[in-house]
C-alpha cells in the first residue's frame, strides 16, 4: 500500500501539473473556451454547508458514484471527467459512448487511494456518505490538499430550505455545476427542460380526485430476505405522488426506503402498486417479474384488488431515487395513473 502522506505530496505535484496542461489545453467547448474561463474567475457555490471558490473551471473532476457520473454526462463534461466510480446499473444508451471514455477508478465504492490515483482537481458526489476516512475521505482532508467536493442538495436539505422540493434541489445541482465548470447554457437548459416535464406530469393533479379521494399507492422498492421495502415520506416517490395527485401509502413512516411487513401493505390498501424494477442490479427478488410473483402467491397480499386486478405499475428502480432520471419515472406515474383510469 502507498505511504498516506506520499499519496498527499504526489497528489499536489499532479495538480499543478494539471493546471499548468489545462491553461494551454483546448477552450473551444463551453466549459473551456477563454470567455467562459475568464467568466469563472473567483465563481463560487455552496455545497451542502461548504463554500467552494473556482480561479477555473475543473479539468480533472471524479464522479464517486452513478447519480453525479450521469449528472455530468448530461451536462456534456466527459471531457472534463478524470474518473468514475460505483456503478449500480448500466449507463443510458445516450451517455455509453461517452462514459467509455471516463477511467473507472473503482467498480464498486472509491477508496482514498483510488481517488488520489486519479490526481483529481474537483470530486462530486450524490450523497456526503462516501466522503469519509474509510471511503475516499473527508470533506476536510480532501480540502487540506486543495481538492474541493461537491455534494448533493438533494442530501442536505437542511442547508438549503429555500428549496424544499427534491426535484428543485436536483436542479439547483445542475445549475451550480453549470457555473463551476462555466457550462451554464448547458445546466439551464437541462433544468429548464426538466423543469417542464415536472410541470407536464403536475396536470395529474388538477384531473384526478382531491383531498381524501385521491388514489393511494405503494412504491415496492426490493424484496429482501422476503421483506418488503417501500417508500417513506423522505423518499422522492412521496413528492412523485403529491405533483402527480397521488398519495403514498407510508407517508407517516419518516424514512427514505423503510423495511416493513407484508401484512403491513395490505392493511394500507393502496389503489396500485409501483414496482421499481432493479433487474440491472441482479440480487434475489430485484426484478419486477419477481416481485410480482411474491405479491401473487403471498397469502394475504395476493387478495388485494390492486394485485388481482392488475393495478400495478413497473418502472426502473434507480429512477426512483433522485437522479437526473427521475423525471422519466414522474411521467412514467402519471401516465401509468391515466392509464389505469385515476386521472379524468
Amino acid at each position: 500500500m502507498r505511504h498516506p502522506a506520499r499519496l498527499g505530496i504526489a497528489l499536489t505535484i499532479a495538480l499543478a501539473t494539471v493546471g499548468c496542461s489545462a491553461a494551454v489545453g483546448d477552450r473551444s467547448k463551453e466549459g473551456g473556451g477563454p470567455a467562459a474561463r475568464a467568466s469563472a474567475k473567483a465563481i463560487s457555490v455552496t455545497s451542502c454547508g461548504r463554500r467552494l471558490s473556482f480561479a477555473e473551471p475543473p479539468h480533472r473532476a471524479v464522479a464517486l458514484d452513478q447519480t453525479s457520473t450521469e449528472t455530468l454526462l448530461a451536462l456534456g463534461l466527459e471531457d472534463r471527467m478524470a474518473g468514475t466510480a460505483n456503478l449500480k446499473t448500466k449507463i443510458p444508451a445516450q451517455y455509453a459512448a461517452a462514459y467509455a471514455k471516463i477511467p473507472v477508478i473503482a467498480p464498486k465504492i472509491a477508496t482514498g487511494e483510488q481517488l488520489r490515483s486519479a490526481t483529481p482537481d474537483f470530486v462530486v458526489a450524490g450523497s456526503s456518505d462516501l466522503y469519509t476516512k474509510d471511503r475516499a475521505g473527508t470533506r476536510e482532508e480532501l480540502a487540506a490538499l486543495k481538492v474541493p467536493t461537491f455534494v448533493s442538495a438533494v442530501d442536505c436539505p437542511q442547508r438549503n430550505p429555500a428549496v424544499t422540493s427534491p426535484f428543485e434541489q436536483l436542479f439547483s445541482d445542475y445549475e451550480d455545476l453549470g457555473k463551476v465548470f462555466g457550462a451554464q447554457q448547458r445546466a439551464g437548459k437541462l433544468a429548464a427542460d426538466q423543469r417542464a416535464a415536472v410541470a407536464k406530469a403536475g396536470e395529474n393533479a388538477s384531473k384526478a380526485p382531491q383531498g381524501d379521494d385521491r388514489p393511494s399507492v405503494v412504491y415496492l422498492y426490493s424484496v429482501f430476505n422476503g421483506m418488503p421495502y417501500v417508500a417513506g415520506k423522505s423518499g422522492l416517490p412521496s413528492e412523485m405522488s403529491r405533483i402527480v395527485g397521488a398519495k403514498n401509502a407510508f407517508d407517516d413512516i419518516d424514512e427514505d426506503w423503510p423495511e416493513v411487513s407484508w401484512e403491513e401493505v395490505a392493511k394500507r390498501e393502496p389503489d396500485f402498486i409501483v414496482i421499481g424494477d432493479l433487474s440491472e442490479r441482479g440480487r434475489p427478488g430485484d426484478s419486477a417479474a419477481e416481485k410480482r410473483a411474491t405479491m401473487t402467491e403471498h397469502p394475504v397480499i395476493s387478495k388485494l384488488p390492486a394485485v388481482h386486478d392488475n393495478k400495478i405499475l413497473e418502472v426502473p428502480g434507480i429512477e426512483l431515487d433522485p437522479s437526473v432520471r427521475s423525471v422519466h419515472a414522474l411521467e412514467l406515474l402519471a401516465k401509468g395513473m391515466k392509464d389505469l383510469g385515476y386521472v379524468r
